[in-house]
């Protein structure tokens, strides 16, 4: 009897080995093999900065070589190590930290005042399609009229001082922020304002509670992009009938045919809206940090 239970009992599988078996049928999917030159196929940030500065390397080691190998006039085009030296004078000797300042003033200046004006315009032509109908004409208008062109004007309205300079970067700028707004308030998710008025929210609840945070993060790129273009509006601006700025330094290098000072002062405006435009992107990602989700 002993015998014949012990033959009628299951026999008992270890853990380990039903868990090895379980995996075992499972289909093992190969490693995926990440390709440098793929469409689309993203980088690494240590691999983005690498690439970025191997450029500026790069660009640096040409212009050496096609300067101090004689390729290249100085009288056209200095070399690295003058450039250097004549922007180490315009800071010692010069004055040329004040040049910045006015630059930079000038700047968020103008910018500041058109995005004060432009943003709300822009949002009520993205939201409300008769108010678009009203303004849309005028202001594509004048999108394509080039800021340098109201310099005369703007000199006979203004004068010489800081107004004139701060209304060229508002020329430039209010008209593209205002249509850039538009477009991105304006492809707000149509579900999603459907879905607030079945809730029962209200015109106002709309533009407060969808629309505006919904484009928030587009909107807040525009005035990333829209900052660019304002400073090259300000050099233009104190390329004429300026005393002070950036632009005024590299009108008065080029009357003296100095184009290690013309270069370092197109440098130094790189380097300063390069550090805003990254200033502009850890902000913006801190303050819609979920928009990436």
């Amino acid at each position: 009897m002993q015998a014949t239970s012990s033959k009628a009992l299951p026999q008992q599988v270890p853990p380990r080995a039903a868990s090895a078996g379980a995996a075992s049928s499972q289909p093992v999917v190969p490693a995926v093999r990440r390709r440098a030159f793929a469409p689309l196929e993203p980088i690494g940030a240590r691999a983005r900065v690498l690439l970025g500065l191997g450029f500026f390397v790069v660009f640096v080691l040409v212009w050496s070589l096609a300067t101090l190998g004689g390729f290249v006039s100085p009288t056209f085009l200095a070399s690295p190590p003058t450039m250097v030296k004549e922007g180490w004078l315009l800071f010692t000797e010069y004055g040329f930290i004040g040049d910045i300042g006015m630059t930079v003033w000038r700047v968020f200046g103008g910018f500041l005042l058109a995005a004060v004006f432009a943003v709300p315009l822009g949002i009520a032509m993205g939201t409300w399609k008769t108010v678009e109908a009203f303004f849309e004409p005028f202001v594509s208008f004048c999108r394509y009229l080039p800021a340098s062109a109201f310099i005369p004007l703007l000199i006979l309205w203004a004068g010489l001082g800081e107004m004139q300079k701060l209304l060229v970067i508002f020329i430039g700028s209010f008209f593209q922020i205002v249509l850039m707004v538009a477009v991105t308030v304006g492809g707000a998710r149509r579900d999603l304002v459907e879905a607030a008025y079945t809730l029962g929210a209200k015109s106002r609840g709309i533009v407060a509670r969808v629309l505006i945070p919904g484009a928030a993060p587009g909107i807040a790129e525009t005035l990333r992009l829209v900052l660019g273009w304002a400073w090259t509006y300000v050099i233009v601006a104190e390329l004429i009938g300026s005393s002070s700025g950036i632009g005024h330094m590299i009108t008065d290098s080029q009357a003296l045919l100095n184009t290690g000072q013309i270069i370092f002062g197109i440098i130094v405006i790189g380097v300063i809206g390069l550090l805003s435009d990254f200033a502009f992107k850890a902000l913006n990602r801190r303050l819609f940090a979920w928009a990436a989700l």
